[in-house]
């Protein structure tokens, strides 16, 4: 009923700067937080960055002053700007909304496929 789709990923330079997309469709009611999380090779899945439906944002220790989440409501669609990205930094980054599909469903987390960052030293 409802899909995440993630776009954005791939190679880049220690130093360099990617931006994540990440776009819902389907049948969306209203969109509560949206995140997003990575996961590197051997290890759990980490929350890097969450946004409100209102605008408030979080993110992990690790990324901020480099990574900036953002959103555009009218899109369905949150944003993921990363900075100064690091070795440290290669991933899946997974997109995470939890939504509504009626004013009569509670929210529902859902997820997507996953996009790949890789950072080269």
């Amino acid at each position: 009923q409802v899909q995440l789709v993630e776009s954005g990923g791939g190679l880049v330079q220690a130093g360099g700067s990617l931006r994540l997309s990440c776009a819902a469709s389907g049948s969306i009611f209203s969109i509560n937080d949206m995140a997003w999380y990575r996961q590197a090779p051997g290890k759990q899945r980490e929350l890097v960055a969450i946004i409100t439906s209102g605008g408030a944002t979080t993110s992990a220790d690790s990324v901020k002053g480099r990574f900036t989440i953002s959103r555009d409501n009218a899109k369905n669609t949150v944003y993921l700007q990363m900075n100064s990205l690091k070795p440290e930094d290669t991933a899946v980054y997974y997109c995470n909304a939890g939504v509504r599909t009626s004013w009569a469903v509670r929210s529902k987390d859902y997820w997507g496929k996953g996009t790949l960052v890789t950072v080269s030293s």
